[in-house]
């Protein structure tokens, strides 16, 4: 009796699915970031008059923070976290899904309204591009901020301690 391979998915449709996912993950934590009065003021300006309904009214939930001792050691739960979780539909029937920390629930929902038109027509990407060279910006600045007060110690060898 022979072995025979298991079946597997074509290697261009794996590729494909990793990407959209990549991009799906990308465009979703750059909203989730995002502060709800910047996603309001797109929304109205750009898609004031897109049909939608709630899938999920904003739910504020808790989900457990998890963390690693060193980045790398063993895991343990850290606290907490307050989320807000929303799902919407738009009148084609595409569906878009958030979740966002804290509480605020409109910001939950245009999150998941974004989430909805780049899964529909990928109108948004502009945007969200904009948001996220601005997010990676203040990122930088921040970065630079603290590296400026970091303090480098060092232990001095005295003659009397041989």
């Amino acid at each position: 009796m022979m072995a025979q391979a298991a079946p597997t998915a074509a290697p261009d449709t794996a590729k494909t699915d990793d990407s959209a996912i990549a991009a799906r993950q990308r465009w979703m934590a750059v909203l989730a970031r995002t502060d709800r009065k910047t996603l309001e003021t797109e929304w109205s300006d750009k898609y004031g008059a897109t049909t939608w309904s709630h899938l999920r009214e904003p739910q504020v939930g808790m989900v457990m923070v998890r963390g690693r001792a060193g980045g790398g050691g063993q895991r343990f739960n850290l606290g907490e976290m307050t989320v807000t979780r929303c799902a919407v539909t738009l009148s084609d029937g595409t569906v878009g899904h958030s979740y966002v920390k804290g509480r605020d629930r409109v910001q939950a929902q245009y999150a998941a309204l974004f989430d909805a038109v780049m899964l529909r027509d990928q109108t948004a990407s502009a945007f969200i591009d904009v948001l996220a060279e601005q997010q990676a910006a203040a990122k930088r600045d921040h970065a630079h901020k603290v590296a400026a007060t970091k303090v480098d110690f060092f232990t001095l060898v005295r003659g009397e301690d041989e």
